[in-house]
């Protein structure tokens, strides 16, 4: 089984996962999201509900993401985008949304994984999913 699509978005979500903020409350640190990560997600879950599988996979997953960030300065597009924000970071954010979407059971089951970013022409995030034998 495998699953590809593109997912156009003007404005790339640049928030990470990272950016959780604490406080404290009656002693205790308390976890929550600021604003800008909410929105983040909440942008994420609408782009990448249409493409959630019927059925959730219980299987080993291969996962290939290729980030494209509108083009900026004297970039060219297709360009390998080496800065901020962190791949590891994107995907995190990526990958809980996707498995609040069902997806997968659980994203320990994506094994295998590749995740680029790039300069692009038209932004957006690219994502193809690969049941592993």
């Amino acid at each position: 089984m495998e699953i590809k699509f593109f997912m156009p978005m003007k404005n790339v979500p640049r928030t990470t996962h990272q950016q959780k903020q604490v406080r404290v409350v009656h002693g205790k640190p308390v976890f929550y999201e600021p604003d800008a990560l909410k929105e983040a997600r909440a942008k994420l879950m609408s782009h990448l509900g249409p493409h959630s599988p019927q059925d959730e996979i219980n299987a080993p997953i291969r996962l290939i993401t290729k980030w494209c960030f509108p083009l900026s300065g004297q970039h060219k597009p297709g360009e390998y985008k080496a800065t901020k924000p962190d791949t590891d970071n994107l995907q995190k954010l990526l990958k809980d949304c996707m498995t609040d979407l069902n997806f997968w059971r659980d994203d320990a089951l994506v094994v295998s994984e590749i995740t680029e970013k790039f300069w692009s022409d038209i932004p957006g995030i690219y994502v193809s999913i690969e049941v592993l034998s």
